[in-house]
């Protein structure tokens, strides 16, 4: 695949498919790769592609420590060379009320993390991103409001769900940098803030972690942020989302919100007793 401007070159990755693809369609990579929300290198959906080119992603050390018995430094370039990468088809769900279907390439969390053996006390998993103002342009910007790095949280059951995936590739090809090369997060019944990009460290905790998003503006995200139609952002409803990369007679196609954004048998179950809307 030619380089996209902003992107690294991408290289082929020994991915097998993998569970719970569904049958999905792929939306068109040009979508996927240049409507992006990634606001270290700027606000704009499309500033990621223009934005990112300085970005070197490789050589790449992923870091797990906390409360486990063998910490990990991950040397993600030889991540990329396994052939224990899977592709999992997944539908993507942005707060904005957009979505997309992509094609990750990665491994399941909860591999990674038996590697580290977590405590029994460890409740939730913390994940923090690279600070390179100098490689990221919207971190040095005094208008995006964010207090770097993005940090972002999973309870542990969560994270060690076998949906929760770490992205080391998208089409079967590395990861652009403006989606998080050299690796990111992809938590598919949540909205896609919780995905967190170039993630450098992962903490295991016995406590809840802040998150960006939630620190920013509790009222407005909360630390779960599952998809869910039945609770609207303050802003905007939920019941519905615009499809990126297909059209209609009418402009971009809109479609209901599924619950857990369709992901329910494989979820539903961390969240019994839940009530969804104060813990949203």
């Amino acid at each position: 695949m030619a380089a996209l401007a902003g992107t690294a070159e991408a290289d082929a990755l020994k991915a097998h498919p993998g569970p719970y693809s569904g049958g999905l369609t792929p939306t068109p990579e040009e979508f996927v790769t240049g409507y992006n929300n990634f606001y270290e290198f700027g606000m704009e959906k499309d500033d990621p592609v223009s934005h990112a080119g300085d970005f070197h992603p490789l050589p790449w050390t992923l870091e797990i420590s906390g409360m486990v018995k063998k910490p990990q430094h991950i040397d993600v370039g030889a991540l990329l060379k396994s052939s224990d990468i899977e592709e999992r088809i997944y539908r993507m769900r942005c707060v904005e009320a957009w979505s997309m279907v992509i094609p990750w390439d990665g491994i399941p969390l909860a591999k990674l993390l038996a590697l580290a053996e977590p405590d029994s006390n460890a409740r939730y998993v913390a994940f923090e991103s690279v600070v390179r103002p100098s490689e990221m342009p919207g971190q040095s910007s005094a208008f995006s409001g964010i207090s770097w790095p993005y940090v972002e949280g999973l309870r542990l059951d969560e994270a060690m769900n076998p949906l929760t995936l770490l992205a080391v590739g998208i089409y079967g090809e590395s990861l652009p940098n403006q989606n998080g090369a050299p690796i990111r997060l992809v938590v598919p019944w949540k909205y896609g803030f919780k995905g967190i990009k170039s993630i450098q460290r992962i903490r295991l905790l016995d406590r809840q972690p802040p998150t960006t998003w939630n620190r920013l503006a509790p009222d407005e995200y909360g630390f779960y942020a599952n998809v869910n139609p039945q609770v609207d952002h303050p802003r905007w409803s939920q019941a519905s989302e615009r499809v990126i990369g297909s059209k209609t007679l009418f402009g971009t196609k809109r479609q209901p919100t599924l619950m857990f954004n369709g992901y329910a048998e494989q979820v539903a179950s961390l969240y019994k007793g839940m009530n969804l809307h104060e813990s949203f």
